[in-house]
């Protein structure tokens, strides 16, 4: 253990390494998770409740009679989804999480919602051409390495009918701008990542290419787990590229998901992408 403690913390990692631990699918960290997603005053999982709110009355502005089949990636606990299903849309929610999907299945059977909830990787969707939007809210693009970035941005094109839309937010530079590299130590009775006693080693490393790690390595009394959260600062201009390499016609820039103007000092970069 010892050794990995050592040999974590003298290298730095590889661009969008990744330890194997699928943190999101554990049982106690998924629960802290949902936990987080359900705190309503609070950017944390999810955004702050009013925050989503606004998103949702926003992206309901462009639901269409007859073209309202919503596609909603990274769901989480169906907080978007509910919301956007009672806007008239027809929605499916996929994510990665056990915990996150159990709990949007239960909600949505309790409010009687008709809302399809899939646990899986959105990574591998293969439909052709069902969805009149697709949305993928909170920056979850800039986790992806950058060449899962382009074929997810394929297979979102594929899903989408002619004139649908896809609607993404990512952080900016300007988000970064008071990042700085450091390690810090920290003792907990029970927390965020474990039920038990641990030691939680952050350390935040700025790369080449505006590329962010946030690495977390978790020290109990019998083992030492490592995580690894990356993501990524986009320019206009990078973001834009790639959405016109995987078949996006238009694409006009916003400063979230609720419609505001983009402005360079943004912390974040919604792009509304249309498949002509």
């Amino acid at each position: 253990m010892y050794t990995q403690i050592i040999e974590s913390l003298k290298n730095k990692p590889n661009p969008y390494v990744t330890t194997d631990v699928a943190f999101w699918d554990d049982e106690y960290i998924s629960q802290s998770m949902l936990n987080a997603h359900l705190e309503p005053d609070k950017d944390g999982a999810s955004r702050n409740h009013e925050h989503i709110i606004k998103s949702v009355d926003w992206i309901a502005g462009f639901i269409q009679k007859d073209k309202n089949a919503l596609l909603d990636l990274g769901c989480g606990p169906g907080i978007y989804a509910a919301l956007l299903c009672d806007k008239g849309f027809q929605v499916t929610g996929i994510d990665y999480s056990k915990s996150s999907i159990s709990y949007a299945k239960q909600s949505a059977a309790m409010k009687n919602k008709s809302i399809d909830y899939l646990y899986q990787n959105y990574l591998t969707i293969d439909y052709k051409a069902e969805y009149d939007i697709v949305t993928l809210i909170y920056c979850d693009f800039g986790v992806l390495p950058p060449q899962e970035r382009l074929v997810l941005l394929n297979k979102i094109f594929n899903v989408l009918k002619p004139g649908g839309i896809f609607i993404v937010d990512v952080f900016t530079l300007t988000n970064y701008s008071g990042f700085q590299e450091n390690t810090v130590v920290a003792y907990e009775d029970k927390g965020f990542w474990r039920p038990e006693p641990y030691v939680c080693i952050q350390r935040n490393v700025e790369y080449k290419h505006m590329d962010y790690l946030e690495q977390y390595m978790i020290i109990t009394e019998n083992q030492c787990q490592t995580y690894n959260l990356w993501n990524h600062a986009f320019s206009p201009n990078e973001l834009i590229s790639l959405m016109k390499q995987a078949g996006f016609d238009h694409i006009d820039l916003y400063a979230d998901v609720t419609g505001i103007a983009f402005r360079q000092n943004s912390k974040t970069m919604c792009a509304v992408c249309k498949k002509i």
